[in-house]
């Protein structure tokens, strides 16, 4: 005779800590409060989907933009007529549950994606918040951000490394989600973006401050004194003229609701 138990639901491996990840995101928006503090993560992804929605020719009538705490890719898009909804983690979007809101013909989510623990279900959520034939943006830090600062780590670390830098998603695991979640004529690729730094501790400030720091579930220990001179001295060595070049990279995902077809 057949079973008739229904099939196991597996819950994804808890790898990155809800409490810590809002912590980071509350420490962004009070250091973004300040007039120096980085932003060029963000603002390379903002003017990347404003790129692509020129080169689409998509006029969007009803948007929803997560993650942008700036404000300026909303503005531009009511500046275009649409009817703009923003959210994010911070304000109490929970991305990894349906969404209290449908029926977007664009949805934009930048630099949260990267930090949930059920990434395949967060993208089934974005598609559902679309309208028939609606189309999705993504952009978050990738596999082979922040090379410097894990050669940095590890030196630091000697014979015990500890995890510091949360594992991330790259352009071919990229591709396998977006079909996994059913977008329609899915696009990825990543870019680059190169800053340079004066110091280790000028690095950590901007991570921080784009809401990058550690947020696993389980961190490893803080840095002893002798770790955190030798990991200074370390990055110092990696550069060159005083300053140290460091590279991110941004995966970019983008799909249509299939509904009714694609764009």
């Amino acid at each position: 005779m057949a079973s008739s138990a229904p099939p196991a639901i597996f819950a994804p491996p808890t790898i990155f800590a809800s409490r810590r990840r809002m912590a980071a995101r509350k420490r962004m928006m009070v250091m973004q409060q300040g007039t120096d503090s980085a932003h060029y993560l963000l603002d390379d992804m903002v003017e990347d989907v404003l790129e692509r929605l020129a080169f689409l020719r998509h006029n969007s009538t009803r948007a929803l933009v997560v993650g942008d705490w700036s404000g300026v890719l909303a503005s531009a898009l009511a500046a275009h007529g649409a009817d703009v909804t923003s959210a994010a983690p911070e304000t109490g979007l929970d991305e990894e549950q349906p969404y209290p809101f449908a029926g977007f013909d664009f949805i934009a989510s930048l630099g949260t994606l990267d930090t949930v623990n059920d990434l395949p279900g967060a993208l089934i959520h974005l598609r559902d918040a679309l309208a028939p034939g609606g189309l999705m943006i993504a952009s978050f830090p990738a596999a082979g951000s922040l090379p410097v600062l894990r050669s940095v780590m590890l030196e630091a670390d000697g014979d015990r490394p500890a995890p510091r830098l949360h594992p991330m998603v790259d352009v071919r695991a990229g591709g396998q989600l977006l079909q996994r979640a059913g977008f329609a004529d899915p696009v990825i690729d990543c870019r680059s973006l190169r800053a340079s730094f004066r110091s280790l501790d000028g690095l950590i400030e901007d991570l921080r401050a784009q809401g990058l720091s550690n947020v696993l579930a389980r961190p490893g220990p803080a840095l002893g004194k002798a770790a955190l001179a030798r990991a200074r001295e370390v990055f110092a060595a990696a550069g060159s003229e005083g300053r140290t070049t460091e590279r991110f990279e941004i995966l970019t995902l983008s799909g249509w609701n299939p509904s009714t077809g694609s764009g």
